[in-house]
């Protein structure tokens, strides 16, 4: 790992910070009039995502003594000169589900070529931008639709050490979750096994025979997590980066609550089977799949457990049909058919996105957790347009035309989720992850956070006082995620 240097910024007040700036308009795209951006060597940001991340970084006050000069190097006091830097985008789809555009489903290409060009400046030795989407993504679909590969090909072709890379060892071919898998994407030897054992946030919960993810083999799961193991399988790209760039689209998220900087890690990890999401059943028999006992549910469970276990078309087919039939019958009943772990009440999901949290942050190229952090990581997040409703797959676009950015990823959670008309303390994964466990990811209370927009210097109480329009949240969190003002007011 590359030295970092320990400038004034990085004390423990920086620590604390998150910069918001507003865009100067709604999307994405070239602007009007670029702006004058002599770091830059176009001489300007002619984009709307390049004009929002020039001043949020300028918010942020970072390099502010050389600002609006060609030596402007904002990012130049957080990347050492020759560090391995990786851009983690939020990719994690080649089509949004709902049918209203990538635009709020991933990272914008706009956004990651706009942070692509300031990290240049600061002289690293390589960057790679990586992520593990859903297996059955088509990773070329996606990255050419976004003009992703577009970008790094121009890259190359500039001489720029820029490389894109799939982090997942697994894809399915059939471009179906469920559908039989295919491994080989990546070696095994590309990817380290951590197992965080009794230390795991799952521990608490851990029990073998309950922890599921959607469309895959519950015993997969059961190999990997349960009582004193609790295995991840996670990128040796990130493992050996000195410096990560986290580009979350900012977006609700069914089994979360949001999708942010926290929930953005889980794309570390190669192999989706190590990621429990939910436990089976309801939390009257010791799971979060769904609120309320439900004899029904417990037997579209198994029929699903059954489904998810069998290698045989023809069983499949029937089991498949089985499941279908049955989920009619509760909708017929006036029953939702919530079989993962979609509302409010899913206690698993947080401890699993904390868990890659802290080995982003501490993890060793040896699978050990250090006893320091390991890396610098940035995060910067993509809500020029924001996701809302039914994500992370099918969300609704919301132009909500602004950016956060920091170091510390669960402050600036809690800026975005305020941002959203959310109320933080209702979300577990933003509650959570200021909780006092062993290598935290915060190391402050949410009342220390500051927030920096450019005007003013404000605490989080005074920023969450502010009038701002709720996102409308995925069904299964209605009512129970929303600032307490904006939910008596409707």
């Amino acid at each position: 790992m590359t030295e970092q240097n320990e400038p004034a910024l990085m004390s423990t007040q920086f620590h604390r910070q998150v910069a918001i700036s507003s865009t100067e308009r709604a999307g994405y795209g070239p602007l009007g009039e670029p702006v004058p951006a002599p770091e830059l060597p176009s001489g300007q940001a002619a984009t709307n995502a390049a004009a929002a991340l020039r001043n949020l970084l300028h918010t942020w006050g970072l390099d502010p003594a050389r600002y609006g000069t060609p030596q402007w190097n904002p990012l130049g006091d957080l990347i050492p000169p020759g560090a391995r830097v990786v851009i983690k985008p939020n990719l994690v789809h080649h089509q949004n589900r709902s049918g209203r555009g990538l635009g709020c489903l991933v990272t914008s290409a706009e956004v990651i070529d706009a942070v692509l060009e300031y990290t240049l400046l600061a002289h690293p030795r390589e960057i790679v931008i990586a992520d593990a989407p859903l297996q059955s993504c088509n990773f070329a679909r996606l990255t050419r639709s976004t003009g992703l590969q577009r970008l790094v090909d121009l890259a190359a072709a500039r001489g720029w050490p820029v490389r894109l890379v799939d982090l997942r060892r697994t894809v399915s071919p059939s471009g179906r979750l469920g559908g039989r898998q295919l491994t080989g994407l990546l070696p095994m030897d590309c990817f380290v096994l951590f197992d965080l054992g009794p230390e795991s946030l799952l521990e608490s919960t851990a029990d073998p025979a309950r922890f599921r993810v959607t469309c895959y083999d519950p015993r997969e799961l059961s190999a990997k997590h349960g009582p004193g193991r609790h295995q991840y399988l996670i990128a040796r790209e990130v493992l050996d980066a000195d410096v990560v760039i986290n580009l979350p689209k900012l977006k609700c998220h069914k089994k979360a609550g949001v999708t942010g900087a926290s929930k953005n890690m889980i794309g570390i990890n190669g192999n989706k089977e190590y990621l429990p999401h939910h436990r089976k059943g309801s939390p009257e028999t010791g799971g979060d799949c769904y609120p309320g006992e439900s004899g029904s549910k417990r037997a579209i469970e198994d029929l699903l457990d059954r489904l998810n276990s069998s290698q045989t078309g023809a069983v499949r087919f029937c089991l498949a049909s089985a499941v279908r039939f049955g989920k009619l019958g509760l909708l017929i009943a006036g029953c939702d058919t919530n079989f993962e772990g979609s509302w409010h009440g899913n206690d698993t999901i947080w401890r699993t996105c904390l868990d890659l949290n802290r080995i982003a942050l501490y993890g060793t190229p040896t699978g050990a957790l250090g006893r320091a952090p390991q890396r610098r990581i940035i995060h910067i997040t993509d809500a020029i347009v924001a996701g809302e409703g039914d994500g992370p797959l099918a969300p609704t676009p919301v132009a909500s035309r602004f950016m956060t950015a920091g170091v510390c990823g669960p402050a600036v959670d809690w800026v975005n989720t305020i941002m959203m008309g959310f109320d933080p303390e209702r979300i577990p994964l933003v509650k959570h992850a200021f909780d006092a466990f062993p290598y935290p990811v915060a190391d402050f209370l949410p009342d220390d956070i500051v927030v920096l927009t450019g005007a003013a210097r404000l605490s989080a109480q005074t920023f969450a006082c502010e009038p701002r329009r709720s996102f409308q949240p995925p069904p299964g969190w209605q009512g129970h995620c929303e600032a307490r003002e904006l939910l008596h007011a409707r």
